[in-house]
């Protein structure tokens, strides 16, 4: 399960958003050992911690999580899902279309409270992790590429 910036920021807080439900299914996936965290979002999420020790603080417990590996396919890849989406006029951040790549590769499900990623699904083979239930949701079939095979640690 690839963790976007936006549950991690959720499960962060020290506020009612905390308790949010995508931030306690990242609480429970963390315990199941199933979360994956790329470079980019590691950098987002650290990025803009105005406190020393705050940051010490999460770079040392986000060490936990080791990246998953971004490669060069995956760059190409994000560029072609940005143009593709901006042709359909979905517009989404480079992080969000490098997220997108890496998640397809790895066949990983991708965990978000960002609403670009159910607009990039109609366009593009991403499957998304719904906190309801804990299922993953497939893309409609009007994609240029078949989705790959959720490997056995993603699937719930």
């Amino acid at each position: 399960m690839l963790v976007d910036t936006s549950v991690w920021s959720l499960a962060l807080r020290r506020t009612e958003q905390s308790r949010r439900s995508e931030a306690v299914e990242l609480r429970q996936l963390i315990a199941d050992h199933r979360v994956e965290i790329i470079g980019p979002i590691r950098q987002e999420i650290l990025s803009g911690i105005r406190e020393p020790s705050h940051f010490e603080w999460l770079e040392a417990h986000l060490a936990a999580f080791p990246d998953a590996p971004v490669r060069t396919e995956d760059y190409v890849t994000a560029a072609k899902f940005f143009n593709l989406c901006r042709s359909k006029g979905i517009q989404g951040s480079n992080t969000d279309f490098l997220i997108c790549a890496v998640a397809v590769r790895n066949g990983f499900a991708v965990l978000t409270t960002d609403k670009d990623f159910p607009l990039f699904a109609k366009c593009l083979p991403i499957a998304l992790y719904e906190v309801s239930g804990g299922v993953e949701r497939r893309a409609a079939p009007a994609r240029r590429a078949a989705p790959r095979k959720v490997n056995q640690r993603t699937t719930v």
